[in-house]
């Protein structure tokens, strides 16, 4: 019988033997990988189509993010209406995104369904023929979006960091215009997706509860020939051309006025960061937790607890492909923001000049080892981490090096990369009000 009175045994992630579940690695006929992981648990599956077709690739301001939207508008078969009413009629979930480097589609369904939804899909990827309705429609939304958006301090303190630190000419540090909408065009939209929707560059994601069947389904439908087979535009390795000074201080240049009514500030602070291969990348990870990368942090104790500035303060490293940054992001009371800033480089004097205690450490490890020990709770999370590891040119390798980091990493090392990275004098600075 259970002792109620004796409590369970309990156990430190840092304890836990860390394993990341094996995904499958094959290709389809046409030599696009595909990688999968089986979970019976439901009858669902889920999947992802990634193509190097983000902001980092377009040759036209908004066209990446625009090519993903409108994937949906119409093909050469179907309105934009019957592909939804299509894919909701199989209780199918379709989404596509353009993000910094990278545009996904993911489908989300029963797995019966898979076979009736593939072939609608790929319809999407060599068939959508973006009508001029939809498109007209895409750029009254966005522009009325920006509009409203642009009232907002903390929109616009997003897109001025990004630009100092890179530049308006690198596609990291550009923001899009009215004007940028304006000029989307029906040929801009198909030579995207022609050229960078390609089978060539195209990497499959598969999870969830499927057979050798529904392979060979998707194989039928992806990887019987080329296809988007246009030749790809050779990139032209973009140069980083960041603000001229690194220091802005409040009350200079760096004081961006919004909304002369407004009651609060937006504060930016960010430096440039090695990329992710950097061998300070992932033990900066840890000493980014303790000072702002979690509700327990440093500066939520210091700035929204005792001192009350704000609602929260978060810092975090950059999850671009080609190259980061280092972000410190907070939004406080306008009279109040030089103070919040002072307190912010007062933290990274402290974790410069102080040794992090044994026990907050050992916190902010359990912490970290814990998240992933949720992020291994299932296929479709266990593969998400794969396609991370895949397409950033990792192998499993980078995991248990991860781990192994986390659990041994020692308050000299921190104290070692915390006056490596938390040079004041390296850090923008902006506040949007």
């Amino acid at each position: 019988m259970l002792d109620r009175n004796t409590p369970p045994v309990t156990y430190s992630p840092i304890d836990f033997d860390f394993k990341l579940p094996l995904c499958q690695e094959g290709k389809l006929d046409n030599g696009i990988p595909i990688y999968s992981l089986y979970g019976n648990v439901e009858p669902v599956l889920q999947l992802d189509l990634v193509f190097p077709a983000g902001q980092w690739y377009e040759s036209q301001n908004g066209v990446a993010q625009a090519t993903a939207s409108l994937l949906k508008s119409g093909t050469s078969k179907y309105t934009s209406f019957q592909i939804s009413d299509l894919f909701e009629q199989y209780g199918a979930s379709v989404k596509s995104n353009a993000g910094s480097d990278w545009s996904t589609i993911s489908i989300s369904c029963l797995t019966k369904h898979i076979g009736q939804l593939l072939l609608l899909l790929a319809d999407l990827i060599t068939d959508t023929v973006f009508p001029q309705s939809e498109i007209d429609l895409y750029i009254q939304n966005a522009k009325q979006r920006l509009s409203v958006q642009l009232l907002k301090s903390e929109f616009v303190a997003n897109r001025k960091i990004d630009e100092y630190l890179f530049g308006l000419q690198h596609p990291y540090g550009k923001y899009l215009v009215a004007a940028d909408y304006d000029a989307i065009s029906q040929d801009a939209l198909t030579q995207h997706l022609k050229s960078h929707y390609r089978s060539a560059d195209c990497k499959l994601f598969l999870a969830g509860s499927f057979s050798e069947e529904d392979i060979r389904l998707i194989n039928q439908s992806f990887g019987g020939s080329a296809w988007n087979d246009n030749e790809k535009p050779t990139q032209v390795s973009p140069q980083i051309i960041s603000a001229t000074e690194k220091k802005y201080r409040v009350h200079n240049n760096a004081h961006v006025v919004q909304n002369e009514e407004g009651a609060q500030g937006s504060i930016r602070i960010a430096s440039h960061f090695p990329d992710k291969h950097h061998t300070d990348f992932t033990p900066m990870i840890v000493v980014n937790t303790i000072f702002g990368g979690y509700f327990g942090s440093r500066l939520m104790a210091n700035i929204r607890e005792e001192k009350g500035y704000t609602y929260g303060i978060h810092s975090y490293m950059y999850n671009h492909k080609q190259c980061s940054a280092y972000l410190i992001s907070t939004e406080a009371g306008k009279d109040v923001c030089e103070a919040a800033i002072k307190e912010i480089y007062h933290e990274m004097d402290v974790l410069k000049n102080e040794k992090v205690q044994a026990d907050e450490l050992d916190l902010v490890k359990n912490y970290l080892l814990g998240t992933i020990l949720g992020d291994l709770d299932g296929a479709f999370q266990v593969i998400h981490r794969w396609k991370n590891l895949i397409l950033n040119d990792f192998t499993q390798e980078r995991f248990y090096k991860n781990i192994e980091i986390y659990k041994s990493i020692t308050a000299e090392q921190i104290q070692a990369l915390a006056n490596k990275y938390y040079q004041e004098d390296s850090f923008y600075e902006l506040v949007v009000t």
